[in-house]
């Protein structure tokens, strides 16, 4: 099959990624080559130059408009609609069998309805305002949804989540995160460093424990991390900087727990299924699909309590590294997620020709060379 893959384009699709999003598409385009598919990913031109990559923009936007500071803004407005824009119309010219789009923009949905492409979106965050508008505009048989946990789609459709809609798992390859038999004591925290990941009550969780602590990932947020986790560092509290593949699987794989903070709805938390692959048991806020993801294998407190998180980081450790490892190789590999997608790519393309109701969308909804396609 011939599957057009678009990103997200805030950060490149490349390791050391920046998030889960990325991770998922970098992982996705993988594995769908290595099942034999023609693919293009179409991403920043940052991207991973090993993969087959399309460029909709010449480098990621955060480079330029960062987020903290332009979210929301005409101009970042501006350069994502011309970069979304331009992919619809190589999607267009391209004839492919599918496109699987795990955009946070309007135009591929739009796009979909209109031209009748086979199309696959996995919504990866929780509903915002004109997302959402789009993607209940949007369904119809050919153009389907992913969900990564039904906590998701509880969010996306609180009247209930249409036919046309799936829960399909993150998955992993695990041979990327090995299973470790033992732990060395401590705790480990992977993220993007910014306040709603919550590394500093991670940090405040740990210090009550007792129990050492190394943090990894990419400071998104520098105000954030000189005046909420610096003073918090120490001699038992540590920033282990910003690793990839097999630096950081060997340093989450060498503890003994993961704490788990977000502060968010929280739609998966594929980092929880990466150290739980190396055996972790993790000790986690309770929010979003956190309880749903991680199941038996930790424990839980309430958002922004450390004491009680420093309850469920001692409990955690006390479960056995088996059984984290086992509910990622049940549940949440990368054959299993790939098998689920698969299965809506034939649903998809075979539906082409269903009938479905005519949508005419204002102007702004598509991008102008699809718009001559739209009576309005």
């Amino acid at each position: 099959m011939r599957i057009a893959v678009i990103a997200h384009i805030r950060h490149p699709i490349a390791p050391p990624f920046m998030g889960g999003m990325e991770a998922h598409a970098w992982h996705l385009t993988r594995g769908l080559m290595a099942r034999g598919h023609d693919v293009t990913l179409f991403a920043s031109g940052d991207s991973d130059p090993g993969l087959p990559v399309h460029p909709i923009i010449a480098r990621h936007y955060d480079a330029d408009y960062p987020w903290h500071d332009c979210h929301g803004t005409d101009a970042l407005n501006a350069v994502i609609d011309r970069a979304f824009a331009g992919c619809i119309e190589a999607i267009r010219e391209g004839g492919f069998d599918l496109v699987h789009n795990n955009s946070l923009h309007r135009y591929p949905l739009r796009y979909a309805q209109v031209a009748r492409q086979a199309t696959v979106t996995s919504l990866h965050v929780p509903p915002f305002g004109a997302l959402q508008r789009a993607v209940h505009a949007s369904v119809a048989p050919w153009n389907l949804f992913t969900v990564c946990s039904s906590s998701q789609a509880a969010l996306w459709w609180p009247e209930g989540a249409p036919p046309q809609a799936a829960v399909v798992g993150n998955g992993i390859d695990m041979a990327d995160w090995p299973f470790r038999a033992e732990g060395d004591g401590s705790a480990v925290w992977a993220g993007r460093i910014t306040p709603n990941k919550a590394p500093h009550l991670a940090a405040e969780a740990a210090r009550i424990a007792g129990v050492p602590l190394t943090l990894f990932g990419t400071i998104e947020h520098r105000g954030y991390f000189e005046t909420r986790l610096r003073p918090l560092l120490g001699e038992s509290i540590r920033y282990g900087g910003h690793l990839s593949g097999h630096d950081l699987a060997d340093r989450i794989g060498a503890a003994s727990a993961m704490l788990f903070t977000p502060q968010w709805q929280e739609p998966f938390g594929l980092v929880a299924i990466e150290a739980m692959s190396c055996g972790l048991p993790v000790a986690s806020t309770r929010i979003g699909a956190t309880e749903e993801v991680i199941g038996d294998c930790g424990a839980f407190a309430a958002p922004e309590d450390a004491k009680g998180l420093a309850r469920a980081l001692l409990t955690a450790m006390a479960i056995s590294r088996h059984r984290p490892h086992n509910r990622v190789r049940r549940l949440f590999s990368r054959d299993r997620m790939l098998d689920g997608y698969e299965s809506l790519y034939t649903r998809a393309t075979l539906a082409r020709k269903s009938p479905a109701p005519d949508i005419t969308f204002e102007p702004v909804e598509l991008p102008p060379a699809v718009s001559a396609m739209v009576t309005i």
